[in-house]
This record gives structure tokens, sequence and C-alpha cells, in this order.
């Protein structure tokens, strides 16, 4: 396939990684706001939200089906339009059934459009050779950040109707400019056919026995081994996001703008470490990446929840997120190579389970124990990831 065809492919995908994160992020800056105006308690709320965790899962597999019949580029225009219609729903919410009834929506948009693009970014990575999953995995993050960013400016400014209408307007303008290149653009060969392109050495090819994407019984065991490295990964992430700045202020005494802070350190230094992935994964390989990531996370947690100041926390926090930064991405793309979009679909359904794990396994341990001690919890399941990691080559070698 031409260099030029892969560039402008990889150039359009990045587009639509970053503005997923963007408008997710956007809306989430609102939460607070939606509360206010549905008039939920804080558990009524807690349950509506679930409502995009179930609708991001039960359409996650649904949509690995979707694009073996329609392709992943027209899968990911399809659901790129449909997130950034569905946000502008929860203002017209009043009550946390209805919120939660929209965010069902919000939530399948949104897991489709995961499925779709990681799949099409697979199937990118193998026509290239080179390990860029990464790249798109910090685009995302970039994203959010400019997504929360944006949102905790204009908060005061603009009511959430005018907010996510204003997302819903970018998202529709973006994909109106970089969907046309994807509907265009003939996709690469799938992962499986291109497998084994690496340079000997660098990288762990996968050699899936059978047709291109045949689900086989070992290939299925693989894909649930990099799901659960993938759910490791963001049961982190969920559990910092929720509890993290509780911990500053309420275990480590620190002031509400360090507590926002830690958080900000992790996000930060997780985008950080994506940027460096693909040279990272070059020079390592993905099965030391895995291994050191996991072991660096695990470190850096012990130290942010185990510690009795702040300071060495934000230390902590962002080692964390430089552990962690790259397992998703590896995990999401092995996944890929082995099976397609039903892989990605599998590994990112157990990756979002992790996420929806982490914050109530932490709560819970928290009542039963302290918050400092639940949040080990993180660093234990990184160094699950990283014992995952010592049998990586031999898993995919057997």
């Amino acid at each position: 396939m031409p260099g030029d065809a892969l560039r402008r492919i990889r150039i359009a995908l990045t587009v639509f990684f970053a503005i997923d994160g963007f408008v997710f992020a956007g809306w989430v800056v609102r939460i607070p706001a939606i509360k206010e105006q549905t008039n939920a308690s804080t558990g009524a709320l807690g349950l509506a939200l679930l409502g995009v965790s179930a609708g991001a899962v039960v359409t996650m597999m649904l949509t690995g089906r979707l694009c073996r019949r329609y392709g992943n580029h027209q899968v990911t225009v399809v659901c790129a339009v449909l997130l950034s219609l569905s946000v502008t729903l929860p203002p017209l919410t009043h009550s946390a059934t209805a919120l939660a009834a929209v965010l069902l929506l919000f939530g399948a948009a949104y897991g489709g459009i995961n499925v779709a693009f990681n799949s099409a970014a697979v199937d990118l990575v193998a026509a290239l050779g080179r390990p860029i999953m990464p790249t798109f995995h910090a685009a995302f993050s970039l994203g959010g950040m400019i997504g929360a960013a944006l949102g905790g400016l204009v908060a005061d400014a603009l009511s959430p109707t005018r907010h996510l209408v204003g997302l819903c307007v970018v998202g529709l303008l973006v994909t109106a400019l970089a969907g046309p290149t994807l509907l265009r653009e003939t996709p690469p060969p799938p992962a499986s056919v291109a497998a084994g392109t690496a340079p000997p050495g660098r990288e762990e090819p996968t050699r899936p026995a059978g047709p291109p994407h045949r689900l086989t019984p070992r290939n299925r065991r693989l894909v649930v081994v990099f799901g659960l490295i993938a759910l490791c990964t963001a049961y982190g992430e969920g559990a910092l996001a929720d509890w993290g700045a509780l911990h500053f202020q309420q275990d480590l005494n620190a002031s509400p703008g360090l507590a926002a802070a830690g958080y900000s350190c992790f996000a930060l230094a997780m985008t950080v470490g994506r940027l460096t992935g693909t040279t990272l994964l070059q020079r390592l390989g993905r099965t030391r990446t895995v291994v050191a990531g996991g072991a660096t996370a695990a470190a850096g947690m012990l130290v942010a929840s185990l510690t009795s100041t702040a300071w060495p926390a934000l230390f902590g926090f962002a080692v964390t997120g430089l552990g962690l930064a790259n397992l998703f991405p590896v995990a999401v793309e092995r996944a890929g190579a082995l099976a397609g979009p039903t892989g990605v679909a599998v590994a990112s359904t157990l990756g979002y389970g992790g996420m929806l794990l982490g914050p109530p396994a932490i709560g819970f341990m928290a009542d039963w124990f302290s918050l400092p001690v639940a949040l080990t919890s993180v660093a234990a399941l990184a160094a699950v990831a990283a014992l995952i990691g010592v049998f990586f080559r031999r898993a995919t070698a057997s």
C-alpha cells in the first residue's frame, strides 16, 4: 500500500483519537452541573453514570462484528457522528432515570468508536511495521487534557447545554474534515496478514494459525491474557481519577489546588509516556516494555499511597503514569493482531471492566481498611501486569 495513503490514514485516525478524548473529557467536567440540574443524590448519580459504562461494554462486542462486516473506517466515522450528537443529550434530562437512559446511548457511541478506531490502528501498525500504537493513545490523552482544561475555563460562562452543543459542533466539524479520508482510502490488510514484519529481536510478532483473524482456541486464550493486561492498567486509571484528589486532601492534608495537581501529574506523565512509546517499544520490544512499565507503576504507586506527605505522592503519581502509559496500547495492539476487531473488542471490554472495577473496589477497601491501603491495590495489579509480561514471549511463541 502506498506510503502517502498510510500517512493520510494515520493522520485521520490520530484526529479521531484526539476528538474522542476531547468530547469525553468535556462531558466529564460538566457532571457536577448535570447532577444539580437533575436533583440526583450522589448514589443516584453514580447509578446513572454506570449507563456510560454499560452502553460501552455492551456495544464493544457488537462493534467488533460490525467492523468485520462494514469495515473499521466506516464504523469509526459513523460512531464519531453518534458520539458528537449524543453528548448533547444529558442537559435535556431532569431526572437520574432519564440521565441514565441517554448515557446508555452516549456510552454505546463511545464504546463503538473505541473498538473501531483501535481496530483500524492495529491494521495500520501492522502495515507500517512500526509500533506506533502509543502515539494514537497519546492523542486521546492530549485531547482529553485539552477538553478538560477548556471545559474548566468555560464552566462559569456557558451553561451545560451550550457547552455540550459546542462539543457536538466541534466533533461534527472534525468528523467532516477527517472522515472523508478514512472513507476514501482503502484500509491496510488485516493485522494478522501482516504479522511478523517487525525486525527480529525487536518485537515478538504473533503468527496466528489459520485464516486471518480467526479466533482459534489458542488465540482466544492469548487475547484474554492481553485483555487482563488492559484490565490491570485501566483499574489504575479509574482508581486514580476518582480517588486521587481525596487521598491528597484526606490523608496528606493537601490544599484543593495541590490535590487537583495529583491527577494532573498522573495524566501528564501518561501522555508523555505514550508520546515516547514508539521509541521505547523499538528499543526494548513489547515484553520488556510491559515488564518495565508494570514494575515502574507498582513502585510509583507504593510511594504515592504509603507516603505521609504530598510532594513524594505527586512524584509517585507521575511515576505511576509513566509506568502504565504503554501497557494498554500494547495489549490492544497484540489482541487485534491475533483476532482483528473481535480481539480489540475483547481486550477493550476487559480493560473498560477494569476501569469500572477500580473506583468501587477502592471504595470498599477504604471502608474496610483505609484509603492509602486500598490504593496499594493499584500497585498490586500493575505488578500482575509485569508478571504477565514475564511470560509474554513464551506465550506468543508457543
